[in-house]
């Protein structure tokens, strides 16, 4: 089993369900009470979260980069970036690594395609949702993806940052994602990927007839199988 390095902290309220994912997945695969050989690198997220709203992604790039060696050089096998927003910075981070790693947009990809989907939603915060780094890469994979209505991006953006990072679930707020997930239904989606990994901690397939990807858990999902399998981290297609 290759050891998974997760950079996490982004925020440590979605890392708590990478850990827990992949050691559920592990225990499945292997019985008894097996668990995943792991690392967790934690990030301070104010420090990065205060960087992206400044617009210095260098920086930021510098701090993950950083994260992905440290969790290299303590044994890591496979990384992840364990965050949408900051995936932006993901390939920055296997440039400077020897070890795959694992992209959750691309997790989410093959989700859609084992579905047998072509157009997809995407909820996030508001660099994944109005940035192309997330989108275009899934574009890559063949899918057409569409994004809410401004007003309803700005909803999505504030309540991540001044709700779920910290640690808040409001019904009302669950009440108004719900609303945004099925307009994009209306417009033709047919699912919606829940592009923050914090997201998923509001939002479920019991509060929407629309089918939800929840990212963080198809993401920890496709490192336990790749951990095992000891296979490679397919590229987009």
């Amino acid at each position: 089993m290759r050891t998974i390095g997760l950079i996490g902290g982004l925020s440590w309220e979605s890392t708590v369900i990478y850990y827990q994912i992949i050691n559920q997945r592990v225990r499945e695969r292997l019985g008894g009470s097996h668990s995943a050989d792991s690392l967790i690198w934690s990030i301070d997220y104010t420090t990065v979260e205060n960087l992206i709203f400044a617009d210095r992604w260098d920086e930021v790039s510098t701090l993950l980069t950083d994260a992905g060696r440290k969790l290299q050089d303590l044994g890591a096998g496979l990384l992840l970036v364990c965050s949408n927003t900051f995936s932006r910075v993901s390939d920055d981070v296997e440039r400077a690594v020897n070890v795959p790693v694992l992209h959750i947009a691309d997790a989410v990809a093959a989700e859609i395609r084992a579905r047998g989907m072509r157009k997809v939603g995407l909820l996030g915060t508001r660099f994944t949702m109005e940035q192309p780094f997330y989108r275009d890469r899934l574009a890559a994979h063949g899918f057409d993806v569409m994004i809410p209505r401004r007003e309803q991006r700005e909803l999505v953006h504030r309540v991540i940052f001044d709700e779920l990072v910290r640690g808040a679930l409001r019904q009302s707020s669950r009440d108004a994602y719900a609303r945004i997930i099925a307009d994009l239904a209306d417009d033709g989606a047919e699912a919606v990927i829940l592009g923050c990994t914090e997201i998923e901690l509001l939002i479920s397939d019991k509060d929407s007839a629309t089918p939800v990807l929840p990212s963080a858990r198809l993401h920890a999902e496709a490192a336990a199988a790749l951990a095992l399998a000891d296979g490679h981290v397919p590229a987009p297609r």
